[in-house]
């Protein structure tokens, strides 16, 4: 999942993109309203975290420029405004949730994973499977036919990703989109080079092969 933080506070940008890594998502940061409201209009997004006291552009500004632009992408406000009427403000300007500052991480996380959810239309499902493969995302326990299996936070974010596409094949730039918070060239082999090492993990060790590569195109779970 990859996720967009519009914030001019350093200090909680980083604050809230470490702890969003650390929960596999791939983060990218902007320090402006007119950055971060290019940055949702060029890329694709799962989710957007909002400042609304921004320079250059305010938040509800590009909250409601995304909007008019037909982008449905979830938008979580952070605000020190704490007033009735400014939530009401947000939420009328497109914003799919508010929070207030000061917040604690676990809180934001949740909200985030609500959205993400609401906006998938999946159920709240807190483990994906395929064949004896688990992932369980509350958790973060990777286990094959009951072994246990220890996986980077990187390798544990692809996993997702293509469990969560499972049965479906997924190219090269869309694990690059969705794993990484940066444009790498779509000829870099470092996706190839990821899978390698989640393969020699949930796959080597056992009789049936779950990872497929379908040459020219991607990798599937199936």
């Amino acid at each position: 999942m990859r996720a967009l933080i519009i914030e001019d506070d350093q200090t909680i940008a980083d604050f809230v993109a470490r702890g969003l890594r650390e929960s596999g998502f791939a983060v990218d940061r902007m320090p402006d309203g007119e950055a971060g409201l290019a940055a949702a209009l060029q890329q694709p997004y799962d989710v957007a975290i909002v400042d609304l006291m921004l320079p250059k552009r305010e938040g509800l500004s590009v909250i409601d420029e995304l909007r008019r632009r037909g982008k449905s992408i979830p938008v979580l406000i952070l605000s020190a405004r704490r007033s009735v009427d400014d939530r009401v403000r947000g939420l009328q300007a497109g914003g799919d949730d508010y929070l207030t500052k000061p917040f604690a991480f676990s809180e934001l996380l949740a909200r985030v994973q609500a959205l993400v959810r609401r906006a998938s239309r999946t159920p709240e499902q807190t483990v994906l499977t395929a064949g004896d493969l688990s992932l369980d995302l509350l958790t973060r326990k990777v286990t094959r036919a009951g072994v246990s299996i220890d996986l980077r936070p990187r390798e544990f974010a692809l996993l997702e990703y293509l469990l969560r596409n499972a049965g479906r094949v997924v190219s090269k730039t869309m694990i690059l989109s969705h794993v990484w918070e940066y444009n790498f060239d779509p000829q870099t082999n470092i996706v190839d080079v990821l899978v390698s090492r989640l393969r020699d993990k949930i796959d080597r060790p056992f009789e049936t092969k779950l990872l497929h590569t379908v040459r020219g195109v991607g990798y599937v779970i199936r």
